[in-house]
């Protein structure tokens, strides 16, 4: 769960916006104005601010620049002008990301685990070990029974996500909002695609798993194998 601060003059977006990341998990704290938004950004220290730009008592990309002077807070900036030098002015003043409204809670939930996940604590993940397979984050390479796998950078992520999270039935929402950093909808075929793609690659299939389990209507989960590899036909996928 993190701590998030919601800068917003709109009542109804705010409220939205209150109500979308609470049912994730998150503790949401609000602010109508810049001023009360830096007060609470530097008094309450939260996890990551949301900015909007459209504030009544000054322009977000203002109260960015003064708020770098006194926090290294994340900052995802939400704002209504899709103008190109107005974002990378933002990017520049200090934001970790930026959305454009109008968008859904559920890409906002996304884009701040994303970035929460991307700056982190500066310690490096560990290996990730289930059964033969070993799964190393720092130098993004995969091995399965000693032999280095050879995977897009997309298989890599996805195998590394699973591994991660052995044993665990993981949805595909997870995989699109986590993997692929989308809003869900109608992306069921591409993870569907790449688990395929996956499978080849670890020496199995849909209807022989070793590692890779689909849990109908639910998700995959990544297991240790309890048996010795079965091998795949050469038009299995």
């Amino acid at each position: 769960m993190a701590q998030i601060l919601i800068v917003e003059d709109d009542p109804a977006i705010r409220g939205a916006l209150i109500r979308g990341l609470g049912e994730r998990g998150h503790a949401v704290d609000s602010a109508p104005t810049a001023m009360t938004g830096l007060e609470a950004a530097v008094g309450k220290r939260p996890d990551l601010v949301v900015l909007d730009l459209g504030l009544p008592d000054m322009d977000g990309t203002t109260m960015l620049r003064m708020l770098r002077g006194a926090s290294t807070v994340p900052v995802i900036v939400a704002t209504a002008r899709d103008d190109e030098s107005e974002i990378v002015a933002v990017l520049d003043a200090g934001a970790d990301d930026y959305l454009v409204k109008p968008f859904a809670a559920a890409q906002l939930d996304a884009r701040i685990r994303a970035v929460l996940r991307r700056l982190g604590d500066g310690t490096p993940d560990p290996t990730v070990v289930v059964g033969g397979l070993s799964v190393d984050p720092r130098s993004r390479r995969a091995q399965l029974d000693g032999t280095e796998l050879e995977l897009t950078p997309r298989e890599f992520d996805l195998l590394h996500h699973l591994a991660a999270r052995a044993d665990q039935v993981v949805s595909k929402r997870e995989l699109v909002t986590e993997v692929w950093q989308q809003p869900y909808g109608g992306a069921d075929k591409t993870v569907d695609v790449h688990l395929s793609w996956l499978r080849r690659k670890l020496g199995e299939t849909a209807q022989q798993p070793r590692y890779l389990h689909s849990v109908r209507g639910v998700g995959v989960r990544l297991s240790a194998p309890s048996t010795p590899a079965a091998p795949a036909g050469p038009d299995e996928a």
